[in-house]
């Protein structure tokens, strides 16, 4: 038995395909923030600027719970909160050695100075969270990754 001869392609596709020399465009790059690279989505966001502004009620436990709860669902809430408490711990060190420098005089300048950056610093984690983007704080010691 013989096989027929195979046709050239015509010029048309078939129905429900798109035409020939298509190329998809490719799918776009993953958005850092959420699981599965979403953006996060406004729950993320709230959990996430409540990490950094906890510290005023709180301290190093907002993040802290913050991180064991709800960074288990959100890479994006991990983030945050592991930051936050990064923070928190390298300002209480700095305030103990700000504390020591006191008896040189110097600590009153570093604790007053430090007083007005963990609002400052605070703020602008804030306002970054709740917008969705990433948040570094300068001078942390990263002790939890």
């Amino acid at each position: 038995m013989t096989t027929p001869p195979e046709q050239p392609p015509s010029e048309t596709p078939p129905p429900g395909y798109p035409p020939y020399g298509y190329v998809p465009p490719p799918p776009p790059p993953p958005v850092p923030g959420s699981a599965w690279g979403y953006p996060p989505n406004s729950d993320e966001k709230t959990w996430a600027w409540l990490s950094h502004g906890g510290f005023v009620v709180g301290g190093f436990i907002v993040p802290l719970v913050i991180m064991l709860t709800k960074g288990k669902e959100s890479p994006f809430v991990r983030r945050h909160a592991v930051e936050a408490l990064n923070w928190q711990i390298s300002v209480m060190i700095y305030f103990v050695v700000s504390f020591v420098l006191m008896f040189l005089l110097i600590g009153f300048v570093t604790i007053v100075v430090l007083i007005v950056l963990v609002y400052v610093f605070g703020i602008m984690a804030v306002v970054k969270a709740a917008n969705g983007q990433e948040w570094r704080y300068p001078a942390c010691i990263r002790f939890v990754s």
